[in-house]
């Protein structure tokens, strides 16, 4: 690993300089394949439109994934880094430009390695949302449709952790990540004037009031205490005039649940409610799903196979820790394959620290070698 560190910092500058939102990584797909052909390591492009996979095959044997994700977040750069986003508005805030290139890296230390069956290297478009896509799919979701892991025994996935130390890698096993999505609601109302004659309209904004605060109750009255279920509301947009009574206001929010049970549950009484409230106000809310991530997997099996490994890469610490509520479409993979998905220690040596998705988060690239290490290691003991 010693041997291409110089390189791969080179590469995960380069990427970090230039994020692209999902589905929009046509400069960081066409420089990947850049690195493949200097690799000389065989690939396809256009793979959920903007992926790219690259294989290793030696013939009969096992088939291992490992997968990055290739997009970066609309957020505007806010770090003193010399490579620090040129891209207004964009940011690889979550760390996804080291995932590329840990995965790279692997490719460098195993092309070159003699073992029987085959790797598929997977850099994955759209992981942090569904975009403009019609059919309101990520692009994970998009390559286990596309059969790309039929033939797969394993799939493997790490992601950076900003608060957790270089060194350190953690864990949880079972349900690791929560079903996720994000919803919008368009509360119908007619407008009107709001001080000489409110009774000739319906009020959009008392229709909204009356709907949050039922919404809220479903995860206190509906759900068990024993069991984990989120329902936020995150924006409210509406109203023209403070003289005017508003005639239409949109909510959007998300919704998290470590069981897929937990998660029906909360759907079908928010639309039992929503139901109720526009009846109650004898006025229309229309009620849609903008994206949906299944819970992740974490195989226990799988992880039991590499936690002596695990341990050899990183004497520092492997942790098991409780589940996340975040969203991750590495989920679809764990659906079809055993899988494991773990954090890996990349906290910055200066304080203070911030966590993913923050303009100021700064991913401490001392932390490349263990990834690379862990993935290169982790795909040749699996493929024994």
């Amino acid at each position: 690993m010693q041997d291409h560190l110089e390189d791969l910092i080179k590469i995960r500058r380069t990427i970090h300089k230039y994020p692209e939102i999902g589905y929009q990584e046509h400069r960081t797909s066409k420089f990947i394949c850049e690195q493949l052909d200097t690799l000389g390591v065989p690939y396809r492009s256009g793979i959920a439109k903007t992926g790219i996979i690259a294989e290793l095959d030696r013939g009969p044997g096992r088939c291992i994934v490992l997968r990055a994700e290739m997009d970066a977040l609309p957020i505007q750069e806010d770090t003193d880094l010399e490579f620090a986003s040129v891209n207004d508005g964009y940011m690889h805030a979550c760390g996804h430009d080291v995932h590329t290139t840990m995965l790279l890296g692997a490719i460098m230390q195993l092309k070159d390695e003699d073992f029987k069956g085959k790797i598929k290297f997977i850099f994955q478009p759209a992981e942090e949302g569904v975009y403009d896509d019609v059919d309101k799919k990520s692009g994970g979701q998009r390559i286990v449709e596309a059969g790309e892991l039929d033939e797969v025994d394993y799939a493997l996935s790490l992601h950076v952790h900003s608060l957790l130390e270089v060194g350190k890698l953690s864990y949880a096993l079972g349900n690791a990540l929560a079903c996720t999505n994000a919803f919008t609601i368009e509360v119908n109302g007619k407008a009107g004037h709001a001080g000489a004659a409110p009774h000739l309209a319906v009020d959009a904004v008392l229709v909204s009031t009356s709907l949050i605060q039922s919404l809220y109750t479903i995860v206190s009255r509906d759900i068990s205490p024993t069991q984990t279920g989120v329902l936020s509301i995150s924006m409210i947009n509406g109203g023209e005039a403070p003289n005017i009574v508003a005639d239409k206001i949109v909510i959007r929010g998300t919704v998290r649940a470590l069981d897929m049970e937990e998660y029906n549950l909360i759907l079908k009484r928010m639309n039992e409610i929503i139901e109720g409230v526009a009846r109650s106000f004898n006025t229309t809310i229309n009620f849609s799903v903008d994206l949906f991530y299944p819970n992740l997997e974490n195989n226990t099996a799988l992880h039991q196979k590499l936690e002596p490994l695990a341990k050899e890469v990183f004497p520092n610490g492997v942790a098991e820790t409780d589940p996340l509520l975040g969203g991750e479409d590495f989920a679809f993979y764990s659906k079809v394959v055993p899988s494991m998905y773990y954090f890996l220690g990349a906290k910055d040596i200066h304080e203070p620290c911030y966590f993913l998705h923050h303009p100021k988060v700064v991913i401490n690239e001392d932390c490349m070698p263990y990834g690379v290490d862990f993935l290169t290691k982790a795909a040749l003991h699996l493929l024994k």
